[in-house]
């Protein structure tokens, strides 16, 4: 830092605490990342340094000062925690790790032969949480927020499994169990994948999505998703069950917890070597196990040997977070290909010049979006830097190229698949291909969502079915399955079909020849148009042609037929666009018209039963055991009532089932009715 001025160290470690507390609101606040963690980690060092070279220039809002971010902005209550939630400092390397280790031997004054017992578990990718127990009950639940005040995630994290609502054995009167709420690469994978398909946006890592889902005002949208919970620590005490770490955490875990299976304990002899050996041990099976992690926690196992080194900032001295490094590489980014999803989204894909990245050759990577793109500034031609940190998809981290060297790449406005427009709805990066039912990329995906259960449902036409005949040629829009009855003696001749079989399909589609309009409409796959929403739309319409009139009309702007398809219950603009969009491609129009001469759907009326319920409106919540949400609404419609999503004065109902929230609290607080899932079987069973 010699040739550094103080003029220049105070200049950096102002915009170091700018940026710094920018990415603390988008990682923290936000869950929306703009840089990796190692980015982040070389900021927060950057940092460090400068302030232990020039320890005068310290700000008042320095990074080092700070953990996590103010929950003053989030619409969640506050909580205030009794104890402080502390953050950790990292280390990057063995000797750093073996710094810390000789600082606790200085703090504590002991001998260089006197053995330092440390336990040491894998770092989860998660957000910190803290769980207060009085009586050895849950009654209260927070994120750690910026440590002193964090967000009432009560509600929330009682539709955890992991997370007792009451602890067994021997629990002290008052005791906050904290650790780490995550979500499992495989939870993680399978949300993305509904959320692609829904049309939502995607989750950046299993952290954010986690961090996503538990940090939600509404309770069932964190029932909905796949949470895991495990302790590591713990603040507010009445009575501490042991004298070292390792007695806290296994009596945690006795009340019935998961902890790290990796969790141990080292005894302190051999110094700095065990510690060294146990971090390569779980580095080595990272890559394997079933959740994130980005480094080992090494903590001092004594509780009175904690207590005297006590905490210096926003971190113990008594624990360090040793991190592993993320594996980089430069190589060429040869082209740029766009992929079309079974939704029509414009992925881009990069095409590299192959690097061996953390023991992988790598030569795709995916680019995301358009935007992404566009904040990179990459093209086909740019030297690149790729990045492995124990992912198994890479991520593009770093164009290298100057921008003046070559043209901006330019994201296609047209599917490559169809030719159809491709557009960005508004408020959103994913650009989609407007072609739906003619696309080649999406067409097989479409005609399986056209015969599935909640569309058509039409027996015997499978997805190996579907494969085979859309192969063959035979099947290319959903009127072709009306077609196939044309095809008998072409069925017949394939292997593995028989007389029987070929007879029992025909006759299945046969019997779909006059469907309910709300499934046909949904077995089209307009976006945004699901289930309910297609039942909404017919419930007001009745029959599709005066649906498709007025949608045309909107597409062109007229205001009333905007007026009249916003004022549906249920339906926003995000819905009116999508069929409008839907409706301006001809394609789609050819594809509407074809099936609509094979089908006769009657006119569509909600046929309703006198019921206890007729004329109000119910709301469900919670977990509900013997039917999905969509039945618990399709039934109430049945029963003459309306199905709510949120509790107002106007509710006269609440069904309540396992884990439900904050519903049921405001239902209370306005004296609204509530039953359980039983009591509402016991009011459909009696309408007949």
């Amino acid at each position: 830092m010699s040739e550094l001025s103080e003029a220049d160290a105070a200049n950096e470690l102002m915009r170091l605490a700018k940026q710094i507390a920018h990415h603390d609101r988008l990682y923290h606040g936000e869950d929306a990342p703009e840089i990796t963690d190692q980015e982040y980690d070389a900021l927060v060092r950057r940092n460090a340094e400068l302030e232990a070279a020039f320890p005068d220039l310290v700000r008042a809002d320095s990074p080092s000062r700070k953990v996590g971010h103010s929950a003053a902005a989030s619409p969640l209550s506050k909580v205030t925690h009794s104890v402080r939630m502390m953050s950790l400092d990292n280390g990057f390397s063995g000797e750093e790790v073996g710094e810390w280790l000789a600082r606790v031997r200085r703090f504590l004054s002991l001998g260089e032969s006197e053995p330092i017992a440390v336990t040491a578990e894998d770092k989860i990718d998660g957000l910190s949480c803290s769980l207060r127990y009085e009586k050895g009950v849950l009654v209260q639940a927070a994120t750690r927020g910026d440590g002193q005040v964090g967000e009432d995630v009560t509600p929330n994290v009682r539709h955890i499994a992991d997370i007792p609502e009451k602890l067994t054995g021997d629990v002290p009167e008052i005791f906050e169990v904290r650790g780490e709420v995550y979500m499992a690469k495989q939870d993680f994978t399978a949300l993305n994948a509904a959320q692609h398909e829904a049309g939502q946006k995607l989750f950046a890592n299993p952290r954010n999505a986690a961090a996503g889902s538990l940090r939600q005002k509404d309770a069932s949208v964190t029932a909905s998703r796949p949470l895991k919970f495990w302790a590591h620590g713990w603040g507010a005490a009445s009575e501490v069950p042991g004298e070292t770490q390792e007695e806290v955490v296994r009596a945690i875990e006795s009340w019935g917890f998961p902890v790290s299976p990796h969790f141990v304990r080292l005894d302190g002899e051999g110094g700095l070597d065990p510690l060294l050996a146990h971090y390569e041990t779980i580095g080595t099976a990272r890559p394997d196990m079933p959740y994130e992690i980005d480094g080992v926690v090494y903590k001092v196992d004594r509780l009175d040997w904690q207590a005297r080194l006590g905490s210096v900032g926003k971190a113990p001295r008594w624990a360090l977070a040793h991190k592993f490094p993320a594996e980089r590489a430069e190589t060429t980014l040869e082209s740029i290909d766009i992929q079309v999803g079974r939704t029509g989204k414009l992925t881009p894909v990069g095409r590299l010049a192959p690097v061996l990245v953390g023991g992988v050759t790598v030569t795709n990577v995916t680019l995301h979006n358009r935007d992404e793109i566009a904040r990179l500034g990459v093209r086909p031609g740019d030297r690149v830097v790729v990045q492995r940190a124990g992912d198994v998809i890479p991520q593009l981290v770093e164009n290298l190229t100057p921008d003046a060297e070559r043209e901006p790449y330019v994201f296609p406005d047209h599917c490559p698949e169809c030719g159809s427009e491709a557009v960005a709805e508004e408020g959103e990066v994913d650009v989609r291909c407007t072609g739906g039912l003619i696309c080649p990329a999406q067409r097989t995906e479409r005609l399986k969502h056209f015969v599935s259960r909640g569309a058509l449902d039409i027996d015997g036409l499978g997805e190996k079915t579907i494969d085979q005949f859309f192969a063959l040629g035979w099947l290319e829009s959903p009127a072709d399955i009306f077609r196939l009855k044309d095809r008998r003696a072409d069925i017949l001749a394939l292997d593995g079909w028989k007389e029987k079989s070929v007879d029992n399909l025909l006759a299945s589609i046969e019997a779909r020849r006059e469907p309910d309009a709300a499934r046909l409409l949904f077995g089209l796959g307009i976006r945004h148009v699901g289930t309910v929403t297609a039942r909404d739309l017919l419930k007001h319409f009745h029959t599709l042609p005066a649906l498709r009139e007025v949608a045309e009309r909107a597409r062109n702007g007229e205001d009333e037929a905007v007026a009249e398809l916003t004022a549906i219950d249920g339906i926003g603009s995000a819905v009116v666009e999508a069929l409008g969009d839907f409706f301006h491609e001809e394609h789609n129009r050819a594809v509407w018209d074809d099936i609509l001469r094979q089908v006769s759907p009657p006119r569509f009326e909600v046929e309703t039963k006198d019921s206890a319920v007729a004329g109000k409106t119910v709301v469900f919540t919670g977990k509900l055991e013997t039917m999905s949400r969509d039945e618990a609404k399709a039934q109430a419609e049945r029963l003459g009532a309306k199905a709510s999503g949120s509790v107002s004065a106007k509710t006269d109902l609440l069904v309540a089932g396992p884990g439900a929230g904050s519903k049921m609290k405001k239902a209370a607080e306005l004296g609204i009715e509530v039953i359980d899932e039983a009591g509402w079987a016991a009011i459909v069973a009696a309408a007949g």
